[in-house]
């Protein structure tokens, strides 16, 4: 009796759970949120229900920066976000916001899942994070309250909210935008009180925010690609078994590819369905002249990060 006792004791101890949770600062129902949704459903079952994540939405444990810094002190296990804050982190990052770096989505994604981006990934594990895998934001565009933006003359004196990143201020910068640096939380209050005039976010960002309904002009400028990335606290990580540990990083690839899939929907439909709300879209930018206005501030990114590395990712085939 006392051995079965002890046995389904024994059982009941290895199938104890464990609880872990992840964040991200837009609504469920948006990339990121099918995203971290996959990642948990795989997580639980390739441990077995092991391993559960729960997972919090439209920043309700703060904003990106808040979250990311959360995961690197291990008050929260996981977060799911854009590389925005990234940077202030691992600096390593930066050189992926350069405006204009990559040719289109597919171009972008073959250099995050190739050398490049594998060796970018593995920048995260001295600073107090494993990261998972790269994601996806998506392509980002201007929005705004005030005028439509036809060419780069048209952003000059525009009050934009950007995020907490070095190289996108000095980008918009270069095109005369006086540039706000905001918690994404904050965003939609700002344009609604006029605290700011646009923004500038992925399609499926400015759907999943109802920017919409605080937007009047959205202009296809594609200016950056934003990448996304699932990051877990290194210490945590680190004591998973080897099993565990490949089953987050296999669960990763999965969500990425899910995310990835609904920025594609999002991207097909979402010009139709801002246009549908009253937005005022406007959709045959030359993008030339936005790269022009933008030479000295490349030069600035050339000396900074190296022309070589740059163009190792222009050229990325």
């Amino acid at each position: 009796m006392a051995a079965s006792v002890l046995a389904m004791a024994l059982a009941s101890v290895s199938q104890a759970q464990t609880v872990m949770r992840n964040s991200i600062s837009v609504a469920q129902n948006s990339h990121q949120g099918v995203g971290v949704d996959v990642l948990a459903q795989e997580v639980e079952k390739r441990t077995n229900g092991r391993i559960i994540i729960k997972n919090f939405y439209s920043g309700s444990l703060g904003g990106e920066r808040e979250s990311i810094e959360s995961v690197q002190l291990g008050t929260q296990e996981l977060a799911g976000t854009s590389t925005g804050p990234i940077p202030n982190f691992v600096p390593a990052v930066r050189i992926l916001d350069i405006p204009f770096l990559f040719r289109d989505k597919a171009h972008a994604r073959a250099v995050l899942d190739g050398p490049i981006g594998q060796a970018l990934l593995k920048e995260f594990d001295s600073k107090g994070f494993k990261a998972l895998a790269w994601s996806e934001n998506g392509v980002r565009h201007m929005t705004n309250s005030k005028r439509q933006v036809n060419g780069p003359d048209d952003l000059k004196g525009l009050k934009m909210r950007t995020m907490e990143n070095p190289v996108h201020v000095a980008a918009y910068k270069g095109f005369g935008i006086i540039t706000t640096p905001m918690a994404f939380p904050e965003v939609f209050t700002a344009l609604q009180q006029g605290v700011v005039d646009g923004q500038e976010n992925p399609l499926s960002v400015i759907m999943a925010a109802k920017f919409e309904q605080v937007q009047k002009y959205m202009t296809l400028t594609g200016h950056v690609y934003s990448p996304a990335i699932y990051l877990m606290n290194k210490a945590a990580f680190d004591k998973l078994s080897a099993a565990d540990k490949q089953a987050f990083l296999d669960a990763a690839k999965i969500a990425s590819a899910a995310q990835r899939a609904r920025v594609d929907q999002d991207d097909a439909q979402g010009v139709a369905y801002l246009r549908s709300k009253g937005m005022t879209v406007i959709e045959n930018v030359n993008k030339e002249a936005f790269v022009a206005r933008l030479a000295p501030v490349f030069k600035q990114f050339e000396k900074e990060f190296g022309k070589d590395k740059i163009d190792a990712i222009r050229n990325y085939k």
